[in-house]
């Protein structure tokens, strides 16, 4: 899969602007992995995706309100790599002539890593709180998001926000683990600075 760029990272990390940048300034094909989430939950069996599929059968307050962040991370499907093969899957049908950028935090370390055949193909965006606050609360939010379908918004944010930065550590402490790149994305950083960051480490 050399003709892969992979682009993961934590909620809120400007992974999908960035990734849109890039394909844009390169003529590359974009993958986005939350886009094809609804395709990939059909495409699956409950034997195939335990997590997902009991995910599933729960209402807005069993998912976001009633359970603590720890159980929110440890049950989380996609955090736990349910589904990965199928991106793989729909990857090898691409033609290969042309690159492919990938984006989303789906693309866990020790999953892509084992896929990675050329150095500075696969970068972590990892938000700050601070950030990662800005972003989701901007103009694009003020909707209230799918939590407004809780019976607590308030606490269904509060919830998704310690379980996501205890994932954004997870990405930290594996990413080091593994010798993967990294960015670490705060409020000082403008969206040019990034891209050039990413650049960088796909040698572009």
């Amino acid at each position: 899969m050399r003709h892969v760029y992979w682009i993961g990272g934590g909620s809120g990390a400007g992974k999908s602007t960035i990734a849109r940048g890039l394909a844009d300034r390169q003529g590359w094909r974009l993958y986005s992995t939350d886009d094809v989430m609804g395709d990939h939950a059909r495409r699956t069996t409950p034997d195939e995706a335990p997590l997902l599929h009991e995910f599933m059968a729960m209402d807005m307050d069993e998912r976001w309100v009633n359970r603590s962040p720890e159980t929110m991370l440890e049950t989380f499907h996609w955090f736990r790599g349910e589904g990965f093969g199928l991106i793989v899957e729909d990857l090898l049908r691409m033609p290969r002539e042309t690159c492919v950028v990938v984006e989303g935090f789906r693309l866990l370390p020790h999953l892509v890593q084992p896929l990675l055949t050329e150095p500075g193909h696969a970068v972590w965006l990892l938000p700050t709180p601070e950030f990662r606050q800005a972003a989701l609360t901007g103009p694009a939010m003020s909707g209230g998001g799918f939590t407004a379908r809780t019976s607590d918004p308030e606490r269904a944010n509060r919830n998704i926000a310690a379980r996501d930065h205890m994932f954004t550590e997870h990405l930290r402490e594996e990413t080091a683990r593994l010798g993967l790149p990294t960015v670490t994305v705060d409020l000082t950083m403008s969206e040019d600075e990034l891209a050039e960051r990413v650049s960088r480490v796909f040698r572009l």
